[in-house]
């Protein structure tokens, strides 16, 4: 189980995050500074207790109307071979000390969890506590999901796969019997089911700035694609 340290961290995951955002594809920026503020999320275990998981929801204060980007992070106490292209950056945390912070779906033991996320195998855990389960991160599988096997798992304790960007999503294509994709929706909107082709689906509540708190689909497993 992950213990949630109430300590510091210099520089702060926002700080980071502030830098961070303007060069990804999907930050729908409007060349004003970003102003990033954390608008929910949650955590998941990593088995062997190596990497923190989060999944945090940011909002941007600069932007023209209320905008909210899912980040999946991943806390390592090394770097991660070959993803230096996924660096977020690094911070001295209080307890652990220096910490190595990627985008979670570049890092092969985050991807793994959200896998076992998406089939109700890993429990979702509240942000800020140890050891609280948060109810309002609902996974669903249709019967067609219910049934997906993946591949074996890689050296780093995690899947490997491919990822590629498109729009507002990440892309996390997955060699699995059947080969999957899971959809990682970066720009968060409120709605229901996801529609098109669905193995299965994650949704989770957010804050916005004006005080609402909408929910929507925050992962989508899909059959392969290109």
């Amino acid at each position: 189980m992950a213990v949630i340290h109430h300590t510091t961290m210099s520089p702060g995951k926002l700080e980071l995050l502030a830098s961070w955002l303007p060069s990804q594809p999907w930050y729908a920026g409007n060349g004003k500074p970003p102003e990033p503020v954390k608008a929910g999320g949650f955590r998941l275990d990593d088995p062997d207790g190596e990497v923190g998981i989060e999944f945090m929801v940011v909002g941007d204060l600069s932007a023209d109307r209320p905008v909210a980007y899912l980040v999946p992070l991943g806390y390592r106490g090394t770097p991660l071979d070959g993803a230096d292209h996924a660096l977020v950056g690094t911070s001295e945390h209080g307890v652990l000390g220096t910490r190595w912070i990627y985008d979670g779906t570049h890092d092969p033991v985050v991807v793994a969890q959200l896998l076992a996320l998406l089939q109700g195998r890993a429990e979702p855990q509240a942000q800020n506590d140890t050891g609280v389960h948060d109810r309002s991160v609902v996974p669903a599988l249709t019967p067609a999901g219910s049934g997906v096997l993946f591949g074996p798992r890689g050296d780093a304790g995690g899947v490997a796969c491919s990822v590629t960007q498109g729009g507002d999503a990440t892309f996390l294509h997955v060699a699995g019997t059947p080969d999957v994709t899971v959809e990682v929706r970066r720009v968060l909107r409120p709605g229901g089911e996801p529609g098109g082709e669905v193995l299965g689906h994650v949704t989770a509540g957010w804050r916005s700035p004006d005080g609402d708190e909408p929910r929507g689909p925050f992962l989508v497993l899909r059959p392969a694609q290109g």
